[in-house]
C-alpha cells in the first residue's frame, strides 16, 4: 500500500481526520493494522497515530521538535522514537510503505488508513505544523521583509491585491498615527498563526521599533517563557484563539502553577505547629473507582496503552513534574512556606520538623521502585513482551538522568526497579535485550549503572545546571535513622559527603526551582499520566484501597513476597 503523496499539507491526506476524540478513532478502527491520524483533543491538537494491533486499539503521540529557522531546512522535526522527519506525511509514508513497527515495545504496523469521509476544516493550531514551502508562502500573505508601519496595510493580502479566504471576517483595528501618516489599520491575528508563522528570522514587524510609535499602544503576543525555541527543544503547539473583538486588550495566557514566579521576599524561620504534606489532596481518581481491589486487570490493561502512547522524553516530564511537587519544589504556596518556616520542601527535608516529608518521599521512592518491577514482571506474555518493557525503563532511565530531565529520584525509582534481584534474575530475558536492543543495554551497564552507583556514594553530579532535582534518597534515608551500607570506614566517608549534599542542596534550591521550571516551561501534561504518577495512585494501585493504610512494612513485604513469586513463573530455577 502506497501512502498518498499530496504535498507536504497532512490536512490534505485521507487518513488525517482532524480533531477526533479517542473513543470515536476505536470506533473506526475494525481489523489489525488499520490507522489514522488525529488532532488529540486531551492533547492540545497534537498529532496522534490511532492504530489497531492484536485485537486493541492503540494510540501513539508524535512528537514534535522545533528548529531554529536557517535556510535550507524544515522549521520543525517529527518523530515517534528515535527516527526523525521532516514532517507527518513523510514519518506516515516511512512507518506505512516499509511495514516497520511504530514503536519497538508494541511491535505495531500500521498498514491499511482509514479514509475520512469530506473535508475538514483545519484549525489555526494545525496550520503551525505544516513545513512545506507552498503552505509557508501562503500563510506569510505579504513580505515579512517590510520593517516599515505602512506594511500593516496589506496584511491578509495576497499578492494580487485580493483578500485571502478567511482575511476579511478577521476584526481589525484602527490605530491612529501621529503627524501626517496615515490611519492604519492592524489585523487581530489568530495565536496559533502568529506562533506558527513568525520566526527568529524574519523581519517581522513586531520584534523592530517604529520609526513613530502609535499613540495606541500595539497588541504584543504572549509567550509564556520569553525565549525562542532552540535547537531540538520539544514545545507544545500553541493552541488556537480567536480574535479579539475590537477595544478590548489580548489577554494574556494564563501560566501554569509550577511557571508561576513568586516574589523573594525576607523570612523569619519560625517553627511550624504542624508538619507541611505536599501530596495532592485526595480527589477523585478517573482510572480507580473509589473502593479498587490491588492490581485490577482492567486498570493495568488501561495503564499500559496510557504509557505506550507517551515516548520515554514526554514520561520523564510528566514524572520530574510529579517529584517536584512531591518534594515540594515546585508549587509551593505562601501558607505552606509561612508554616514551614522555609521557602522550599528541599530546605524542609533537612529540618527536624521535616519527618512527615522525609516518610512520604521515602514511600514514594518505594513504591515507584515496586510500580517499575510489576512493569516487567507483569508481562506473563512472551519474552520479546517483557524484553520491550525492559527496554522502556531502561530508556526511561536515560531521559531522566543529568543533563536531560534531570529528575535523580525519578532515575533512582527506575534504576532500583531494573537492579531488583526479582528482576535482574531473569537471565533469558537481559539475554535478549542485549540481542535485540544491543545500545540500551550498553547503556544500561555502561552509563546507569555507574552514575547510579556515583549518585547513592555522593560522588555524583548535582549541578543545577544538569540536574533539575537533587537525589535526595540518600538524604532522607540518613536522616530518618537507616544505616548507611558497607565498611565502617566508607560509610562514614560516605556520611559526611551526604550530610555536605544535603547542605548544599538546601542553600541551592532556588536554582533547582529555576531548573525545573526551565525544564517544564510550556510543558501541557496529560492529566491521567500525571495521576498515575502520584504516590496515591500507585500505592492505590498495588495494595488497594482497603490495605494501603496498613503499616509500610507489613505492605512491602507482602508485595515482596508477590513479586518474588512472580519471577519464579517466568524463569523458574533450572
Amino acid at each position: 500500500m502506497q501512502v498518498p503523496r499530496d504535498g507536504e499539507d497532512f490536512a490534505n491526506q485521507t487518513w488525517y481526520h482532524g480533531p477526533l476524540s479517542r473513543q470515536k478513532a476505536e470506533a473506526l478502527l475494525q481489523q489489525d493494522g488499520d490507522f489514522l491520524v488525529r488532532a488529540s483533543p486531551s492533547r492540545g491538537g497534537h498529532p496522534v497515530i490511532s492504530c489497531r494491533w492484536q485485537g486493541s486499539a492503540l494510540h501513539f503521540e508524535v512528537l514534535r521538535v522545533a528548529l531554529r529557522p536557517r535556510p535550507g531546512r524544515p522549521t520543525s522535526l517529527f518523530q515517534l522514537e528515535d527516527e526523525r522527519f521532516s514532517s507527518l506525511p513523510a514519518l506516515v509514508r516511512s512507518y506505512v510503505t516499509g511495514q516497520r513497527p511504530l514503536t519497538q515495545a508494541t511491535g505495531a504496523v500500521a498498514s491499511r488508513p482509514v479514509m475520512r469521509e469530506g473535508p475538514i476544516r483545519r484549525s489555526w493550531s494545525e496550520d503551525t505544523l505544516l513545513d512545506s514551502q507552498t503552505q509557508r508562502e501562503r500563510l506569510r500573505a505579504r513580505k515579512w521583509s517590510d520593517s516599515q508601519p505602512t506594511g500593516l496595510e496589506q496584511a491578509g493580502r495576497s499578492r494580487e491585491g485580493r483578500y485571502e479566504p478567511g482575511a476579511s471576517a478577521m476584526p481589525t483595528l484602527a490605530l491612529s498615527r501621529m503627524g501626517s501618516d496615515p490611519e492604519l489599520l492592524k489585523t487581530l491575528t489568530p495565536l496559533g498563526f502568529i506562533a506558527g508563522s513568525l520566526r527568529a528570522s524574519d523581519g517581522q514587524l513586531l520584534a523592530k521599533v517604529p520609526t513613530k510609535p502609535p499613540q495606541t499602544p500595539s497588541l504584543v503576543l504572549p509567550d509564556a517563557s520569553g525565549q525562542p525555541p532552540v535547537d531540538c527543544q520539544p514545545i507544545c503547539q500553541v493552541s488556537s484563539a480567536q480574535g479579539t473583538p475590537p477595544g478590548h486588550s489580548c489577554p494574556r495566557p494564563e501560566a501554569p502553577w509550577w511557571e508561576a514566579q513568586e516574589e523573594e521576599e525576607e523570612r523569619c524561620f519560625a517553627k511550624p505547629e504542624a508538619e507541611v504534606s505536599f501530596c495532592p489532596p485526595d480527589t477523585p481518581s478517573s482510572l480507580l473507582g473509589p473502593q479498587n481491589r490491588p492490581l485490577q486487570p482492567e486498570v493495568l490493561c488501561a495503564l499500559r496503552g496510557l504509557f505506550l502512547e507517551h515516548h520515554a522524553g514526554s514520561i520523564a516530564r510528566h514524572l520530574l513534574l510529579a517529584d517536584c511537587q512531591a518534594a515540594g519544589l515546585l508549587g509551593v504556596t505562601k501558607v505552606q512556606q509561612d508554616a514551614m518556616g522555609v521557602a522550599s520542601g528541599l530546605e524542609l527535608l533537612t529540618l527536624p520538623h521535616g519527618h512527615r516529608l522525609r516518610s512520604e518521599l521515602l514511600e514514594r521512592h518505594e513504591v515507584l521502585v515496586l510500580a517499575g518491577a510489576l512493569a516487567v514482571l507483569g508481562c506473563t506474555g512472551s519474552l520479546k513482551e517483557r524484553t520491550a518493557a525492559l527496554r522502556g525503563l531502561v530508556d526511561l532511565a536515560l531521559a531522566l538522568r543529568p543533563g536531560a530531565a534531570g529528575d535523580l529520584p525519578g532515575l533512582a525509582a527506575v534504576m532500583g526497579a531494573l537492579l531488583m534481584p526479582q528482576v535482574s534474575r531473569l537471565e533469558r530475558t537481559w539475554r535478549q535485550l542485549r540481542r535485540s536492543h544491543t545500545e540500551a543495554a550498553l547503556a544500561f551497564e555502561q552509563k546507569l549503572k555507574p552514575l547510579m552507583r556515583a549518585l547513592d556514594e555522593g560522588t555524583g553530579p548535582c549541578d543545577p545546571g544538569e540536574v533539575a532535582l537533587p537525589h535526595i534518597v540518600p538524604v532522607v534515608r540518613l536522616l530518618e535513622g537507616e544505616e548507611l551500607p558497607g565498611p565502617l570506614d566508607r560509610s562514614c566517608e560516605q556520611l559526611l559527603r551526604t550530610l555536605q549534599g544535603a547542605r548544599h542542596m538546601a542553600q541551592d534550591a532556588p536554582k533547582f526551582r529555576q531548573a525545573a521550571a526551565r525544564r517544564l516551561r510550556g510543558f501541557r501534561p496529560n492529566p491521567e499520566l500525571q495521576e498515575a504518577l502520584t504516590t496515591d495512585f500507585v500505592r492505590r494501585l498495588l495494595w488497594g484501597s482497603w490495605d494501603e493504610g496498613a503499616p509500610r512494612a507489613a505492605r512491602l513485604e507482602k508485595f515482596q513476597h508477590i513479586l518474588s513469586v512472580l519471577s519464579q513463573r517466568l524463569e523458574p530455577d533450572c
